[in-house]
């Protein structure tokens, strides 16, 4: 089969198109048609060698996959040959990725795209990791409760746009930060309930301004660097803080103060670790159920890429950008 690969730890220019063996599904695993994949930060940060998380190399990256199943191995029941299937399922050390015309993955990863699904298969290739960020961050972790208000930071961002769905979905008021008129709308019709210009407007003051100066009960923090300490700012004493990117150095002391509790998200886990991996398809569900009740859509750059053009397209990927960026093998040819 065709894949692009790295052969080497770079920029974008380090892709480079080759043939490779096709892979055999295991007891457990499935192997798909690829349909389309896209790009998280996560694949900016293993291409560079910031994360050492890759495969080996020549390694084929991108955790994000859809497609349709094309050889079901031993012990699967959840799957047959023809389904269209969606999931975060590779691109880290000893799983393959999705840019390739086909990819091996562990059944209890996938979703299956339903007839009751509005959602193209394509655009699903959009949705599973930053679905299940937000997911394990404001459930599994956080513990979100209805009523409840919650501050989310870049609300238009890839797990941020998704984190807003979910938390109204679930019944909280959502604030989110945003830098543009553009974006604050895109987050309203998103459902965020309070906006917040953090370019012009202070910690203390939208904190005063939207909880009387307590602060939030739940802070989900999508940035990283300094808006960490943004987020422990805003904060209620006792309160949960999330976060996705703390690869930075931090005085704790307000945290300690306030006694919060931290919770630091890295998805990458399960297939790094193997820990965690039979509690997947509680995730996968709840994704499954959000989509088929409409009530979750990502947001998608107007262009689709084909994986001959993956540098190009992780070039211009911004960690905090407004769009979730497909990169889309629409007929399986790497070529096209």
């Amino acid at each position: 089969m065709k894949a692009m690969v790295i052969e080497a730890y770079g920029g974008p220019e380090v892709f480079v198109e080759r043939e490779v063996k096709t892979p055999e599904p295991a007891a457990g695993q499935v192997r798909i048609k690829v349909v389309a994949s896209s790009v998280n930060p996560i694949e900016t940060k293993i291409r560079s060698g910031l994360v050492k998380a890759g495969p080996d190399m020549p390694a084929i990256l991108n955790g994000d996959v859809a497609g349709i199943v094309d050889k079901v191995g031993p012990g699967v029941t959840s799957f047959s040959v023809g389904d269209e299937v969606f999931g975060c399922a590779g691109g880290t050390k000893g799983w393959q990725g999705a840019l390739a015309d086909f990819m091996v993955a562990d059944a209890r990863l996938l979703a299956k795209r339903t007839s009751s699904m509005t959602l193209p298969l394509v655009e699903c290739a959009a949705l599973p990791l930053v679905f299940l960020t937000a997911w394990s961050a404001l459930v599994e972790r956080a513990e979100i409760q209805a009523g409840e208000h919650v501050l989310i930071h870049a609300g238009t961002g890839g797990v941020g746009h998704v984190a807003i769905q979910i938390a109204k979905y679930l019944g909280a008021r959502v604030a989110t930060t945003v830098s543009t008129r553009e974006k604050a709308e895109l987050a309203r019709k998103l459902g965020a309930d309070d906006i917040v210009f953090y370019r012009e407007e202070s910690v203390d003051a939208y904190k005063q301004r939207l909880t009387g100066g307590k602060g939030f009960s739940l802070v989900f923090d999508t940035v990283g660097s300094e808006n960490v300490d943004r987020a422990i700012e805003a904060t209620v004493i006792s309160g949960r803080l999330c976060s996705i990117n703390t690869r930075s150095t931090h005085d704790l002391s307000l945290m300690h103060a306030k006694g919060l509790t931290l919770h630091v998200i890295f998805r990458s886990i399960p297939l790094l670790h193997g820990i965690g991996m039979d509690d997947q398809p509680r995730l996968i569900s709840a994704m499954s159920e959000m989509l088929e009740q409409g009530a979750i859509r990502p947001l998608l750059d107007h262009e689709r890429f084909t994986f001959a053009r993956i540098a190009e397209l992780t070039a211009a990927s911004n960690p905090v950008s407004p769009l979730v960026k497909s990169c889309c093998n629409d007929r399986g040819d790497l070529r096209s």
